[in-house]
């Protein structure tokens, strides 16, 4: 019997070519909860690209473990997986490069205002949007704040240090890892000293509302922000009023706390907040790398071994027993 792969998104055409030789794969027809608890009980993987529910995993059999194609793992229920020895893993760092080229263009936008120039010279001609450069700003110089320094954020610092001559400082909970060209630095002093502030670090307890009223009110004065990481990071309202009031210059945003945005938020009447559907890390390029991984690491699954960026690694030995058991079926 050939063991099942499920997709809840497509993946790139060679990835799915390669997966479809050596296994049976079935792309869920919907990402609804009922239809992917009903199709994961015949899995034995599942490449995940929408949020699975919390008690996905109690109905399956054969299931070896949940591969997220993507970094962040707030769709996987990933204590639930261990308490039954199934494995978790992730593909980090492989759109790390497409997520930092989108953070740095962004950048750019807002300090030269190109959103607000382009939207002008349609409605109200030449003359009046090239006034704008009049409060335009170079990022040569100025500092660039990371919080979250993994593997998007270092390369964000990497772009911006070399090729703009910009100062870094990042904060992340384990700082050891940090590269010599970003600055160890307290969130505060990240707030307070960032003129253009990104967001990059996983959603959980300690990030959920990070960026408050609060902290938005420490911050420089005409700074910017840029948000890759999740909708939940910040207080969408407290940074609405700040951009609204015009302390801060400008932001701009990936993510959202509810997706799709919704057709009557606020977040769309504000001229200075730049706005995209979290695609920062989706190009061509970036895809096939994450495709490929998480074929890579369903493969080692199938065959018995744990997969290279196993995420719940605390859960191994029960992994490993299940595993076993699953490959003497």
């Amino acid at each position: 019997m050939r063991p099942i792969v499920l997709l809840t998104n497509p993946i790139h055409p060679a990835s799915m070519a390669l997966l479809s030789s050596q296994a049976d794969v079935r792309l869920a027809s919907d990402t609804t909860f009922p239809t992917l608890r009903e199709l994961s009980r015949d899995a034995d993987v599942i490449i995940v690209r929408a949020a699975l529910p919390t008690d996905i995993f109690e109905g399956t059999k054969r299931l070896r473990g949940a591969i997220r194609h993507g970094a962040g793992l707030d769709m996987i229920p990933v204590e639930e997986a261990s308490k039954l020895g199934i494995a978790v893993a992730n593909t980090p760092g492989v759109n790390a490069l497409s997520v930092a080229e989108y953070v740095v263009g962004q950048m750019i936008a807002l300090a030269r205002q190109l959103h607000i120039v382009e939207r002008k010279l349609r409605s109200d001609g030449w003359n009046s949007a090239r006034q704008l450069s009049d409060s335009a700003t170079e990022l040569t110089g100025r500092t660039v704040g990371i919080v979250g320094a993994g593997a998007v954020g270092c390369e964000v610092a990497r772009i911006c240090h070399y090729g703009l001559k910009m100062r870094g400082i990042g904060y992340r909970r384990n700082p050891q890892h940090m590269p010599d060209f970003i600055e160890k630095a307290s969130l505060d002093i990240l707030f307070k000293e960032s003129d253009f502030l990104v967001l990059t670090c996983p959603l959980n307890e300690h990030t959920r509302g990070l960026v408050n009223a609060e902290r938005l009110a420490s911050m420089k004065p005409g700074a910017y922000l840029v948000n890759v990481a999740r909708g939940a990071v910040i207080d969408e309202q407290a940074l609405a009023d700040t951009l609204i009031n015009k302390r801060l210059a400008g932001a701009a945003l990936d993510v959202f706390t509810e997706q799709p945005l919704p057709a009557d938020s606020p977040l769309l009447a504000i001229p200075n907040l730049i706005l995209s559907t979290h695609l920062a890390g989706i190009t061509q390029q970036s895809m096939q790398r994450m495709s490929e991984l998480a074929a890579q690491q369903a493969f080692s699954l199938l065959n018995g071994a744990l997969p290279r960026h196993l995420v719940n690694s605390d859960a191994e030995s029960h992994i490993r027993a299940r595993l076993l058991r699953l490959q003497k079926i």
